[in-house]
């Protein structure tokens, strides 16, 4: 199957690339304003929206545009200057495509920042010249490296305050480049910008000509991504089955879904978990017509060769590379409730397309932000508060290490009373259970 893998990307290119990317940072850094100067000068706002700015640049009486407007979009964001809620926008160049999110900096908002970076394949993380790496900043690099965030970028904010000085630059490099050796992210860029002013986000600032590094947006548009999807482990978490009655021998049954992991071959062996039952795929189809191959992150629908019983939760694997299936769950999880995390409190735990109920057996730990350290968790975990957590299932996960695969590694839990979501979980190795043989089925 890793072969087929390696054939993905020269198919994929014919496309241009969407890049999802989020910023992060703490209060007043300036990330709806960056993200104002980026969507403005690279032409990116349209006439209306232009024309809203003024109207409100008028109504509050501002000399100028306040282009974090564009992303502050409730009244209470525009009248407090600070950014609350997750704000998304969408814009292209003739290179990528892009999705933002702007998230919250405040503390009280963690789990909104959390929910902006989850699907994230980039970070921007902004830092005050003024202030430094703060409390905050390291909160939220760690929260991108905690959700497999690959690529990074510290856009140190604010370059005209300082006026523009290189030896500032480099002392907050320096200090975030000592914080980061714990963090499990191998790409991160550094760049000097003033987002107010437009320095070095679309076009290079001639206030630095100490910085012979990327502007933002050409680093946007160039960082490669295509290696960050799992293209090894092919997954196929089953969301709908298909059924259509012909006139006997024309009768239609397909499982639809999103490829999660690898790819998938018209004639490979398949093995469905968690019943363990085998097939062979006979056809793959799409909007489009049948295809030879579907691989992530084609959404397509699987017809085998067998009737087998299958529906919606399981998960089609190849019978050489199976993930993890058990009851017994040790996760990282962001709590994200305002009630805190109760252990006689029964929950619904949702994964890729499975929904089963579970419950919180132990908290071994929650990590402390700012040290990194692990520290005990005898009240269990607060709003915001992230730790070790061992949870039981009702049913069987079918699953792989979150740093392998966020869409099989990755889950959230929802209150069984309110149906809030409560909080977001990554999955943890955990040793593999032994199979019968076979494949049929696995020891639970």
């Amino acid at each position: 199957m890793g072969k087929v893998a390696e054939q993905v990307p020269s198919t994929e290119k014919r496309a241009v690339e969407l890049l999802r990317f989020t910023t992060a940072g703490s209060v007043d850094d300036g990330k709806s304003t960056l993200i104002g100067r980026l969507l403005y000068d690279s032409k990116s706002i349209l006439e209306d929206q232009m024309e809203a700015l003024q109207r409100s640049a008028d109504i509050t009486g501002g000399s100028s545009v306040n282009l974090a407007n564009l992303t502050d979009g409730l009244r209470a964001e525009r009248e407090q200057g600070i950014t609350i809620d997750v704000a998304y926008r969408y814009f292209a160049t003739p290179r990528r495509k892009f999705i933002v999110a702007d998230t919250p900096g405040h503390v009280q908002y963690t789990r909104n920042m959390v929910t902006g970076a989850s699907t994230s394949n980039l970070a921007i993380v902004l830092i005050d010249t003024r202030h430094g790496v703060i409390q905050q900043t390291r909160r939220h690099a760690y929260i991108a490296s905690l959700l497999g965030i690959p690529h990074l970028v510290v856009c140190v904010n604010k370059m005209d305050l300082v006026d523009y000085s290189q030896e500032v630059f480099d002392r907050i490099e320096e200090d975030f480049t000592k914080f980061s050796t714990r963090l499990d992210i191998q790409d991160i860029t550094f760049i000097p910008v003033s987002a107010l002013i437009g320095d070095n986000i679309v076009e290079r600032s001639a206030n630095m000509p100490w910085y012979e590094g990327p502007i933002l947006l050409n680093h946007l548009e160039e960082v490669y991504i295509s290696s960050d999807r799992n293209l090894t482990d092919p997954r196929f978490p089953v969301q709908y089955v298909i059924r259509h009655d012909g006139d006997g021998n024309n009768d239609f049954r397909g499982f639809s879904g999103q490829v999660a992991g690898g790819a998938f071959r018209v004639g490979d062996p398949i093995v469905v978990l968690p019943s363990g039952k085998r097939s062979t795929i006979k056809e793959i189809h799409t909007i489009d017509g049948p295809i030879d191959i579907a691989f992530t992150p084609m959404a397509v629908v699987l017809r085998l060769e067998d009737e087998i019983d299958i529906s919606r939760g399981d998960t089609i694997v190849h019978p050489a590379n199976v993930p993890f299936v058990t009851q017994s769950l040790e996760t990282t999880l962001c709590w994200m409730d305002d009630q805190p995390l109760q252990l006689s409190r029964r929950y619904i735990l949702k994964h890729t397309t499975r929904t089963v109920r579970a419950m919180i057996k132990q908290v071994n730990y929650k990590v402390n932000i700012d040290t990194l350290e692990h520290e005990t968790a005898e009240a269990g975990l607060d709003l915001n508060e992230i730790g070790h957590v061992s949870i039981k299932t009702s049913a069987p996960i079918v699953f792989d290490h979150y740093r392998k695969n966020r869409q099989t590694g990755g889950f959230i839990l929802i209150d069984e009373v309110s149906h809030q979501t409560v909080a977001a979980g990554m999955l943890n190795e955990v040793p593999r259970q032994p199979p019968i043989p076979e494949y049929e089925g696995y020891m639970i």
